[in-house]
């Protein structure tokens, strides 16, 4: 028996006017003559993306749902060279702490997901340094919450550039540039196009970090299609986390657009995955990747209430007997 508890990516489908990542471009700020008021503006955009966070947690709670991906576009310009003079986490400082003390009274996992530009297989060390400080960015946001930032933050390994045996060993090199705090909060997912479950598991033995299992990627780029031989490696990479282990899941949105989301989860295919991990583990949280964010979740939950193997907890937990 393992239980599994549900969560979803950055918005809901369900909530209106209430976007997490409300933006302001550079070439938008620089049209703003008056430079403090352009800084007030980008503080009044995150702030709202802040507030609306915690309306997003807060309609979470109502529908039992305790897992939950932050946007990462919470701040705008963020780490933007031309506004280094803006310390966006003194100014953000009251209603960062306010989302931290409802995460932690309500008991919330939360995390991250920063986009593709986070590269650690990079030889360009601008490159690396802008990663690093978009990690950071993260970090501070988490420490701003006062949130232990242990294995907040998913990333892919980065690119191959051609030679992907060349690729993992500088990210196992650019690895000791990469400050502890940042160290501590990466866990890294196998992705469906050059670094699969066998490529990322070498990395996450080596280096100690965990590993969060995307089915659907697995499907779409595997060197051996048995991951089941594998599932008690990816286990093991969780076994000094205070966390229960975490997978993605996601469905095809068509043979033709294998590697593209569908708008919700197919049970079937769901089942058949939790069929093989069930009683391998007390616990897996599962972070549902679809177009249709929480309706997804709802739709999912329906689906499997039908299903004999199936115990209902809640709105957004079962048990796979």
């Amino acid at each position: 028996m393992t239980i599994v508890r549900l969560g979803y990516v950055a918005m809901s489908m369900h909530l209106q006017n209430a976007s997490p990542s409300q933006t302001m471009t550079f070439a938008q700020f620089q049209k703003l003559t008056n430079r403090e008021a352009a800084v007030e503006k980008l503080e009044r955009i995150a702030r709202s993306n802040i507030d609306n966070c915690l309306r997003l947690l807060k309609h979470n709670v109502a529908h039992d749902i305790q897992f939950f991906r932050f946007s990462s576009r919470i701040v705008p310009l963020a780490n933007h060279e031309e506004i280094k003079e803006w310390n966006y986490l003194r100014s953000l400082q009251e209603p960062l702490l306010q989302l931290g003390e409802y995460i932690k009274e309500k008991q919330i996992r939360i995390g991250f997901h920063p986009d593709h530009f986070v590269v650690l297989t990079t030889s360009k060390s601008d490159v690396l340094n802008q990663s690093i400080k978009t990690l950071s960015m993260h970090e501070g946001l988490l420490r701003g919450m006062k949130i232990d930032g242990t294995h907040r933050c998913v990333i892919h390994v980065g690119g191959a550039y051609k030679d992907k045996e060349k690729a993992l060993e500088q990210f196992i090199h650019n690895w000791g540039f990469v400050p502890q705090k940042i160290q501590d909060m990466i866990i890294l997912e196998n992705d469906d196009t050059t670094f699969s479950l066998y490529d990322t598991l070498y990395l996450c033995e080596k280096l100690s970090i965990p590993l969060v299992f995307d089915y659907h990627h697995h499907l779409a780029n595997h060197e051996r299609s048995e991951w089941e031989e594998d599932w008690l490696r990816v286990i093991e990479t969780w076994s000094q986390s205070p966390l229960p282990l975490k997978v993605h899941i996601s469905s095809p949105r068509s043979e033709k657009e294998f590697r593209a989301h569908a708008d919700y989860i197919d049970s079937r295919m769901f089942m058949e995955f939790l069929a093989k991990v069930k009683g391998s583990v007390p616990q897996i949280d599962c972070m549902i990747e679809a177009k249709q964010k929480d309706d997804a979740l709802f739709k999912l939950m329906e689906d499997l209430k039908v299903q004999p193997n199936i115990e209902i907890i809640d709105g957004a937990s079962f048990k796979i007997l």
